[in-house]
């Protein structure tokens, strides 16, 4: 595996206990980041978006099932792909246990993507994945939420994602990308026109509120492996995009 150093059981004790105070001081200071997410003012939403879900047509206030909150996951499926993102696809295999808690703590989960509902159905029952899951293939969310990137945005090297500017067009000459993209049937351009996210909204007296979103590595903390992995002996140990969809280890 590795040259790493070996000890005695006093020596990892010792050692065992420094760090066993930095691991508190970091769940503290979670705790504190968690209060600071909740103090966030809430933004009431002024624009009626609309979705095609399993029990046909519905608004975002429909997606809250009743309840008083709701958690998105901005899943990468563009109108285009044949396949889900293998980043996103590896998050969403840990929605299903999930879900069951959040709904009986007053809280309703939804995965949005721009595919059609047929396509994003056909991968579902693929993956064996039972959490809801709606279409925004014809409506503005994903763009208003910084999630979905116009032509024009690209070509002008000024997409909005994760609170700044950014400029994605390097990404076409990726060649991570473009097999990241071949894998969803697609070409770098069109897969990067798309990005992971999360959004929280509250319903408060018939109004929706936007209460928090993160992107990028702010998702890190819902996805599943990782906690894992940065307990195992090695961490994360990465090399390149090591992960696949579940279905696909075996065949690589």
């Amino acid at each position: 595996m590795t040259n790493h150093r070996a000890g005695t059981r006093e020596e990892w004790l010792t050692a065992r206990l420094e760090l066993l105070d930095a691991e508190k001081e970091l769940t503290r200071r979670g705790d504190e980041l968690a209060r600071m997410r909740q103090n966030l003012p809430w933004v009431a939403l002024d624009k009626d978006y609309s979705f095609e879900t399993d029990a046909g047509t519905a608004s975002l206030a429909d997606l809250f099932m009743g309840r008083s909150q709701l958690l998105v996951y901005h899943f990468m499926f563009g109108p285009a792909y044949t396949a889900g993102c293998p980043s996103c696809s590896a998050v969403a295999d840990g929605f299903n246990g999930s879900v069951v808690h959040l709904v009986n703590h007053d809280v309703s989960f939804y995965a949005v993507s721009r595919a059609p509902l047929p396509k994003l159905q056909e991968y579902k029952r693929r993956m064996g994945w039972s959490f809801p899951w709606a279409s925004a293939f014809d409506d503005d969310f994903n763009y208003d939420f910084h999630v979905s990137h116009t032509e024009e945005e690209w070509r002008s090297g000024a997409v909005e994602y994760n609170y700044h500017e950014i400029d994605l067009r390097p990404a076409e000459k990726s060649s991570v990308l473009a097999d990241v993209a071949s894998g969803c049937g697609t070409d770098p351009v069109t897969y990067r026109k798309e990005g992971p996210g999360l959004s929280a909204f509250a319903l408060d007296r018939g109004i929706v509120y936007h209460t928090y979103s993160a992107y990028g590595r702010g998702v890190d903390g819902i996805w599943g492996m990782y906690p894992w992995l940065d307990r195992a002996p090695l961490g994360r140990n990465e090399t390149g995009m090591w992960w696949r969809r579940h279905d696909e280890y075996e065949r690589s």
